[in-house]
């Protein structure tokens, strides 16, 4: 199976020691987040845990500990943007995440690790002309390091409206402008560019349409075939494989304006003070009512199949 850790929340960046805990314990405590009595357990064991994916905006606190996860396949998402602490007030300087998307992908392999770009907006300051500008220096920086840049477009949800008023839908003109010179990018430096549920309008102009976090990207990362059931992904455009997160809402710290996954500040606050690196829940612990279901969990991995 495979065990999503970012969907809801970055674990690598604020929660490195509650999920190495959680491997070391070998099972892990997720509440469903629209019906919190309902907890589901995982096992986390390389027997029935093919691979671990990762996103995270800065994965160095994992860093030092790469040896623990050895035992799993992986698969890291690493976002880096252009933007300023007055968008992501606590994401690190992007030099140095540069820095340890290197060390990472010499850690793992260059097939288990991607860069995220996204979402893009523009504004005054974030213009198309310098969305162009960084992406190519970004990309000459990450060149050797990662076959993969995923890039997406600001969704206005309703979070995201809350935090980010001032946030304005990219037009079609400025959407195939980007796919396009961002396609010519990768292609100097080796890098694919997919966009992430944003349907095929980019495809004519050389981007991967196809999804991000697929079965390919797994098998890629893995270097072997899997045998996977057929899951839809979690939005309408979108062709991922997604599911299995043991993450939880309301609980990242980067505070980026244009987050989905956070409600408000506030909300974060509160929840980071129930975190206990030592619970099995990210959040809290057990409560009264909580009606625990064991997962089923098997290996996909087919080992009559191995890539080259």
């Amino acid at each position: 199976m495979i065990l999503q850790t970012g969907m809801r929340t970055d674990i690598p960046a604020f929660y490195a020691k509650w999920f190495l805990n959680r491997i070391k314990e070998g099972y892990v405590l997720v509440r469903n987040p629209y019906n919190p009595s309902a907890v589901t357990k995982y096992r986390i064991d390389p027997e029935v845990v093919d691979l671990i994916a990762f996103c995270t905006k800065n994965p160095a606190p994992m860093l030092p500990h790469m040896d623990i996860l050895k035992p799993y396949g992986q698969y890291w998402f690493v976002t880096i943007t252009p933007y300023g602490k007055e968008i992501e007030p606590n994401v690190p300087d992007k030099a140095k995440v540069i820095e340890d998307f290197k060390t990472l992908s010499k850690a793992v392999g260059v097939d288990s690790v991607g860069w995220r770009y996204d979402p893009i907006f523009i504004t005054e300051k974030y213009s198309l002309d310098f969305h162009l500008k960084t992406f190519d220096k970004m990309a000459k920086e990450l060149c050797g390091y990662t076959h993969t840049c995923v890039i997406s477009f600001i969704d206005l949800y309703k979070k995201v409206i809350n935090n980010f008023p001032q946030a304005r839908e990219v037009n079609k003109a400025e959407r195939i402008e980007i796919g396009k010179i961002f396609a010519e990018i990768g292609k100097k430096y080796g890098i694919t560019i997919k966009a992430c549920a944003e349907g095929d309008e980019l495809k004519p102009y050389g981007v991967d349409c196809d999804g991000c976090l697929t079965k390919s990207t797994y098998e890629t990362a893995l270097h072997t075939k899997l045998n996977m059931p057929k899951r839809k992904g979690q939005r309408g455009a979108c062709a991922c494989f997604l599911g299995n997160d043991i993450g939880a809402y309301d609980t990242c710290k980067h505070l980026c304006k244009y987050c989905y996954a956070n409600t408000n500040p506030n909300s974060v606050l509160h929840n980071s003070k129930l975190h206990n690196p030592n619970s099995p829940f990210l959040i809290g612990s057990h409560q009264p009512g909580d009606k625990i279901h064991v997962a089923r969990q098997e290996s996909w991995i087919d080992n009559q199949l191995i890539l080259g």
